[in-house]
């Protein structure tokens, strides 16, 4: 695991300043540029559906969509976009949640989930954990069960793993990198 540990944080560049001064933006297009990094990272995160017994995968707008999709193509199962509200047509299940400064809300079409599926959240990064947190809820309102949350890097130092392990329930919560 070392390796791709350095493999994945060789190609995610640091951007000062970003979106706002004194930000540190973790900037992953390197990695998806790099068809080895993101064969491994989606190798990774595939295997964790795998051993979680996963029977579909979430996708948070929007990294989440970029790394969950080949996660679920590769572990064979399927892949359910998490939206912001207003995205998706249809019924949906929305869920609010409470930001660091105000609020917003996830919808998911509810007919994509059924009271068998073992579902794992991917995304590319946890901070306040918020979004997870709230994707969550969607799944257990739609009737679903929590396989576990998956990503590519967890931001320690925003305590999003704190807010959202109480929400899991005992499912895992995997980071490749603890940054």
């Amino acid at each position: 695991m070392t390796d791709i540990k350095e493999l994945l944080l060789s190609r995610i560049r640091d951007v000062a300043d970003y979106p706002e001064p004194g930000v540190m933006f973790k900037d992953i297009t390197p990695l998806l540029a790099d068809p080895a990094a993101f064969t491994a990272l989606t190798d990774a995160l595939a295997e964790i559906a795998e051993r979680t017994g996963a029977t579909k995968v979430i996708g948070l707008e929007a990294r989440g969509f970029i790394l969950g999709a080949p996660v679920a193509v590769r572990a064979g199962l399927g892949f359910i976009p998490v939206r912001k509200a207003g995205k998706l047509p249809g019924a949906t299940l929305a869920q609010a949640y409470d930001l660091e400064y105000g609020s917003a809300e996830i919808e998911v079409h509810a007919e994509d989930l059924t009271a068998e599926d073992r579902v794992l959240v991917v995304d590319d990064v946890l901070a306040t954990g918020g979004t997870a947190e709230a994707s969550v809820q969607l799944i257990r309102r739609a009737g679903a069960e929590v396989a576990g949350v998956a990503v590519l890097m967890e931001l320690g130092f925003l305590s999003g793993r704190a807010r959202l392990e109480p929400a899991l329930n005992g499912a895992p919560l995997e980071a490749l990198l603890t940054v």
